[in-house]
């Protein structure tokens, strides 16, 4: 149990906080794992949400929990914990949440800032200015984390001129799922794939982020960000540092950041003189998802031209001793046939077939780790065919689904992470160096791609992405592999 806390999350109306961070704060308060003397204090800007927050409060999460999750009798509890409190981050209400506090020798303070980057400094000048801060609080940030390595360093340099590192949360939410945490106890917990996790065993390394929805009402953002921006620079990278960093020496924030800093101190450079070889930009045009037909990117957007990627393909390398020459394809983007989060390491085949080209074709084994929509770990074998007495392979799957192993599993990435921040842990959040050299390695991707005009290459809603990005490995002789390979696979 964490002790009491004010928990203030400025951007109490917004989609986050309604969506995410209400359901994640039910659900741990529903397992007793908050403290029934928190208070949750939620900025708003006007005296109507004031006055109605209770009501849409209950209306989310009756939309956003899952089935039989939601108990009248819970949320009574649990509303009383909800304070929304009037303040304009760049106006007036500052006195407001000042004298809702309470001192800090009674309770532990946290600011969730569920609210634009741009609005970062402003906030941590106004708690400052009003004394709010003390050197007992907290503070979490979301990403984005800037626009590039400059704005990056502006943004977390404001933050930390009133709060230190130790202080600051960076939270990038798909740590918190519970297969990226299982990939830790897998690599490093098994003797299977301790001894076998490097150039000599695995053939190559594939990170996959897709989504079927477009642009979601984030025009604005998306049109100047990108999916590299969006998803690679911090997502995608993460999950590339999990599966490439060493063994820490110790299970704590500051063994594995130290670790996952040399991953991205270590991935090869892509510039003007191989971003063609190196990567895909893709952009969507209608087409068809799930049976109904989806406008293109520039219909959604308004506009008759632009450059941004809504796909964005990847081949990158860790040099190092481990990972030589062993390839990592990155791939992200909008409009995609299904939405699917995972990561499947490749091993290489069999030095020597004794079977006959007659009795079937042996597969690599594949590990494959689904992180969304599912939660599940897989491992591809190959096995006699039963059905035949004469010995025909056959491949099988070693399937660990975590939604049904256990009665009491709810995966909730917000939820495991705000209970972090509330002990005080920051082994699941991303420090400031992680931050800097994330960008360093991708601002010159996004930099050779204005130095040689790399359009975007066109792709229906509803496919693969671009033909491109099938190239980006055909080339090497090897091919994505897909949502409905993975589940076709799995009913074998």
């Amino acid at each position: 149990m964490n002790n009491a806390t004010d928990f203030v999350i400025f951007g109490g109306t917004g989609d986050l906080t309604l969506r995410k961070l209400l359901p994640a704060l039910y659900r741990a308060f529903n397992e007793n794992n908050i403290n029934s003397k928190t208070h949750i204090y939620l900025t708003c800007r006007n005296q109507n949400d004031i006055d109605n927050y209770l009501n849409k409060a209950y209306d989310f999460l009756v939309s956003q929990l899952n089935q039989n999750e939601f108990e009248e009798t819970i949320w009574k509890k649990f509303s009383q914990m909800l304070k929304p409190i009037l303040l304009d981050i760049k106006g007036d209400g500052w006195d407001n949440l000042k004298n809702a506090l309470r001192p800090i020798h009674k309770t532990e303070r946290v600011f969730y800032f569920a609210i634009a980057p741009a609005l970062y400094a402003e906030c941590c000048e106004q708690l400052n200015k009003y004394q709010l801060n003390p050197v007992e609080s907290r503070v979490v940030v979301e990403k984005p984390i800037g626009y590039d390595r400059q704005s990056a360093q502006t943004i977390n340099t404001a933050i930390g001129h009133f709060f230190s590192e130790n202080q600051i949360f960076r939270i990038d939410h798909y740590l918190g799922k519970e297969t990226v945490q299982n990939l830790l106890v897998l690599r490093f917990s098994n003797l299977l794939f301790e001894n076998m996790w490097d150039h000599r065993s695995i053939d190559h390394i594939q990170i996959s982020i897709s989504e079927t929805v477009g642009l979601e009402g984030r025009a604005g953002f998306y049109n100047e960000a990108g999916a590299l921006r969006d998803m690679v620079q911090n997502h995608l990278l993460q999950l590339l540092c999990l599966v490439a960093m060493e063994p820490p020496n110790k299970l704590n924030s500051d063994s594995l950041r130290t670790e996952k800093l040399k991953v991205l101190q270590s991935l090869r450079p892509i510039t003007q003189d191989n971003i063609h070889e190196e990567s895909v930009r893709g952009q969507y045009i209608s087409g068809n998802i799930n049976s109904t037909q989806v406008a293109g990117y520039l219909e959604e957007l308004k506009r008759e031209k632009s450059f941004c990627e809504t796909f964005v393909a990847l081949r990158a390398h860790v040099d190092n001793w481990r990972w030589k020459e062993v390839p990592f394809y990155l791939r992200t983007g909008k409009r995609l046939k299904e939405r699917c989060a995972e990561v499947i390491v490749q091993f290489k085949s069999v030095s020597h077939n004794i079977y006959a080209k007659s009795q079937g074709i042996i597969q690599p084994n594949r590990l494959v780790i689904l992180i969304q929509p599912n939660e599940k770990i897989q491992l591809q074998l190959n096995c006699k065919n039963l059905a035949e007495t004469e010995t025909q392979l056959k491949p099988a799957t070693l399937d660990l689904n975590l939604n049904t192993s256990s009665n009491s599993f709810q995966s909730d990435a917000y939820k495991r992470l705000i209970l972090d921040v509330l002990a005080n842990d920051p082994s699941l959040f991303i420090h400031r160096e992680e931050i800097d050299h994330a960008w360093a390695w991708v601002d010159p991707i996004i930099e050779a791609w204005k130095i040689t005009d790399y359009q975007p290459e066109l792709y229906s809603a509803g496919t693969w992405g671009p033909e491109a990005a099938d190239k980006l490995l055909s080339q090497d002789s090897r091919s994505w592999h897909n949502a409905q390979d993975l589940s076709s696979e799995t009913q074998q």
